[in-house]
């Protein structure tokens, strides 16, 4: 048994994210992407957006003081950390728009242990709260199974092309959410786990 927490992430934790974020790339994306491409992505496009954390949207799965993984969602138009958002941008408006959900990462010696998928859940539940009906993320090729295994469908793909000319190939997925009734968004996932509002810590035991 594997006893973690999902808690909202804080501006303390940005180092630890961010070694576990460089670990994440140097070892899941090797499969899909080259040195060259991981590298680039390091330094162009992953990274932690502290504006998610200020917003309260960005999560982190603990164990013992430690951070297994990270993810969260946006009510802005970025996809991802290499776009910045401009100066006075308009927050979206969950009537039109799709939420973004935002650096998933899970530290490589806990990867397919269901963390992923809970921090999916967690910022799902938070985003249909908000009121929004759409989700949208960028994927990467390493990324993709998990997303589409949770209801996001390929919308696009392409290549990103990074700032040093490298590029970098993704997919633009779509998960559209479905009415739930009341009560219901309260119970994350199918497994047998407890959920509290994103104001609250989630507890989860992972076999």
């Amino acid at each position: 048994m594997i006893p973690y927490r999902i808690r909202r992430a804080n501006l303390a934790d940005i180092p630890a994210l961010n070694q576990i974020i460089a670990e994440a790339a140097q070892q899941l994306n090797a499969a899909d992407y080259t040195q060259a491409q991981i590298d680039s992505v390091l330094k162009y496009g992953y990274g932690v957006d502290a504006q998610l954390i200020e917003d309260g949207t960005y999560f982190v799965a603990e164990m013992n003081g430690r951070i297994l993984g990270s993810g969260g969602w946006s009510r802005h138009r970025a996809l991802h950390n290499g776009e910045l958002a401009p100066e006075g941008e308009t927050p979206l408006n969950p009537l039109f728009d799709a939420a973004k959900i935002r650096a998933m990462f899970v530290h490589p010696q806990f990867s397919r242990q269901g963390i992923g998928r809970a921090l999916l859940t967690v910022s799902e539940t938070a985003a249909r709260q908000a009121g929004f009906k759409r989700l949208e993320l960028m994927a990467t090729l390493t990324g993709e199974p998990l997303y589409a295994a949770f209801g996001f469908v390929v919308q696009e793909r392409y290549e990103e092309i990074l700032p040093d000319g490298t590029p970098f190939a993704v997919a633009l997925m779509v998960k559209q959410l479905e009415p739930q009734a009341y009560g219901s968004d309260l119970i994350a996932s199918t497994s047998a786990a407890s959920f509290a509002p994103p104001s609250g810590a989630v507890m989860r035991t992972q076999r």
